[in-house]
């Protein structure tokens, strides 16, 4: 089992970790199923919020990404050592071509695979066009809301409060809704 733990993270911040199976031949369904026993009991603990699964592209690779997100990184830390992950895991171990891969971080780059995980990682022009692609609409559209809203709760008419509050909805829709569905979409053009 390999860990990199990222010393950044702090407990307030949440955590991610990015955990890469490379799978032997013929061997994603037997995968398939344990995914479906070691899912469930991950939701289920302290501070799970939530699970994305980037399966193989069929005929072109074995690898299966896992991103887990959870609230803190002792919640994370709590599952990643648990004995219940220790036993799921050491009951597929014969199904891996590589190890238990993992990393765990905090922040934005869970949109995209880490290198440390030892995963395909999109090369940096492709991120950098999922992601400005995705930031370009929001900053056209999020301003039309936010600056009314700022305006009827009386706010003044403050660039900086106003550049405050368009930024802050930009990057929390970034996070919690477009990227993960975002990049999940364009997997197959991200990865290939």
């Amino acid at each position: 089992m390999s860990a990199v733990l990222a010393s950044q993270v702090k407990p307030a911040e949440g955590a991610t970790v990015v955990i890469t199976h490379r799978l032997r031949a013929n061997r994603l369904a037997e995968y398939e199923n344990w995914l479906d026993e070691i899912a469930p009991l991950c939701k289920a603990s302290p501070g799970h919020l939530d699970w994305h699964i980037v399966r193989p592209i069929p005929g072109l690779s074995e690898t299966y990404t896992i991103v887990i997100r959870f609230d803190t990184i002792e919640h994370l830390r709590g599952w990643m050592e648990s004995p219940t992950r220790a036993r799921l895991i050491e009951k597929v171990q014969h199904l891996f071509a590589t190890g238990d891969d993992f990393f765990v971080s905090s922040g934005l780059d869970f949109w995209f695979t880490p290198a440390e995980a030892k995963a395909k990682v999109p090369i940096r022009w492709k991120q950098y066009l999922v992601t400005w692609s995705a930031i370009f609409p929001l900053a056209l559209v999020v301003p039309l809301f936010v600056t009314p809203i700022l305006h009827a709760l009386g706010l003044p008419n403050n660039r900086i409060l106003g550049t405050l509050a368009v930024t802050g909805v930009i990057v929390f829709l970034m996070v919690y809704v477009v990227m993960p569905r975002y990049t999940r979409l364009l997997q197959r053009w991200l990865f290939g």
